[in-house]
């Protein structure tokens, strides 16, 4: 289950309340909180478990926090990794709490079975949220902190944007729930509709369908890394540099300096 949203909304801390509300229900629960790495220090704070020390001693708990070591998407590049290792570890649910996404990170939504979206008031309009792309990539929406002011018109407006979103027959349509994570208020409806899409998945069949495409951009994933070292060996023997040199001079288009390089690997 992947948890994304903007920086602010309260991400770990609705982590925290939902690992309790899950607990209550005897399941075990794995973490992964991933935090973003300086671009200039290249460190991490890791701070994302500072919020969820209720469920540091319980056994049934794990946590792990992990850097995004400048990964794009809002994840970790080791994350699905982790996610494996988790599951063979035979906990019932996995939380994966993105970094404070924008406007394109939602890699979370090719990661995760279901994709919990945060928002809060305060936060921008409809709008705003319509160019997010949240309105892609939700399959739960939540309007956290609803206890102050706007939370209404965020709830209003959220449901507004859904409604233009075309849907085909038995689409699974996203609920959107209000809480104040702080308070431990909403979250058992929240968990309630993470449950329900969980029985949709499972009758529609798109679970073994999102399973399939995850494995199979994982895949591709790591044959793109792969290549791109061989890029390097090829840069290091300067075949690149010389490529580079002739587009630079008109000599050759980058098309064709791009075919010749493939063509040596």
């Amino acid at each position: 289950m992947g948890i994304t949203g903007s920086p602010g909304v309260g991400k770990s801390t609705s982590t925290n309340a939902l690992v309790a509300e899950l607990r209550k229900a005897g399941k075990r629960v794995g973490v992964l909180a991933i935090d973003p790495s300086s671009p200039f220090s290249g460190g991490a704070l890791l701070g994302d478990r500072v919020r969820m020390q209720d469920h540091a001693l319980d056994p049934d708990v794990f946590i792990r926090s992990m850097a995004s070591r400048g990964h794009l998407g809002g994840l970790s590049w080791t994350t699905p990794q982790a996610l494996r290792v988790l599951d063979a570890a035979g906990f019932d649910v996995i939380l994966v709490e993105t970094v404070g996404v924008g406007q394109s990170e939602v890699e979370i939504a090719g990661l995760a079975d279901t994709t919990l979206v945060l928002l809060a008031p305060g936060m921008g309009d409809g709008i705003q949220a319509a160019k997010a792309g949240i309105l892609e990539i939700g399959d739960v929406y939540v309007v956290n902190k609803a206890d102050r002011e706007g939370a209404d018109r965020v709830r209003r407006d959220l449901r507004s944007m859904l409604a233009l979103a075309q849907r085909r027959d038995g689409a699974w349509r996203p609920p959107i729930v209000k809480t104040v994570a702080a308070k431990g208020e909403g979250l058992d409806e929240v968990a309630h509709e993470l449950d329900r899409h969980l029985a949709w998945l499972r009758d529609s069949g798109e679970l073994d369908v999102r399973r399939t495409r995850r494995a199979r951009d994982e895949i591709e994933a790591i044959a793109l890394t792969r290549l791109r070292s061989q890029w390097a060996d090829v840069h290091a023997r300067s075949e690149l540099d010389g490529l580079a040199a002739r587009v630079a001079a008109g000599a050759t288009d980058p098309y064709a300096a791009a075919d010749v390089l493939l063509e040596a690997l």
